[in-house]
């Protein structure tokens, strides 16, 4: 089937790997994620008898072979140091917004140019973006999930 991409804007809150559980829990209970035992195209929405909990979601084989392609796939978001793996966000550094924005303070503007940040499947990003004042308004996740 191969991965698929999936994006996500929230609202700003200094806690990213907050931020990160405060949308993995909106997203299943919203059931915007593809559930393995539906067909694919459709939702776990879609199907009255999804997994009631995360838990019995990822005991589920399918899905600890395919995954959800959603925010569900990633568990924790990276602080300095740490070095990336299966499953993490990894924040958008400075340097990097330079070198692809052309700037260190990020908008939705420049989402476009940082997409590309994430290349690797069963990785994800975030960058914080701020309003038009520079305050930080809301973190943007993407990245790439599923097989």
């Amino acid at each position: 089937m191969g991965a698929s991409g999936w994006r996500y804007f929230v609202a700003y809150q200094p806690d990213l790997d907050a931020a990160l559980d405060d949308l993995r829990d909106k997203v299943f209970a919203e059931g915007a994620y593809w559930w393995a035992r539906g067909e694919f195209g459709t939702s776990a929405s879609d199907h009255p008898h999804r997994p009631a909990t995360m838990d019995e979601l990822y005991a589920d084989e399918w899905v600890q072979e395919s995954g959800t392609h959603s925010i569900l796939d990633m568990f924790h978001v990276l602080s300095d140091g740490e070095k990336p793996d299966y499953g993490t966000v990894q924040p958008v550094t400075t340097a990097e917004a330079l070198r692809c924005a052309g700037a260190e303070t990020l908008t939705r503007a420049h989402v476009g140019a940082i997409n590309g940040l994430a290349e690797r499947r069963a990785f994800g990003r975030c960058a914080i973006l701020h309003d038009a004042a520079g305050r930080p308004g809301e973190i943007y996740f993407w990245g790439f999930s599923g097989d």
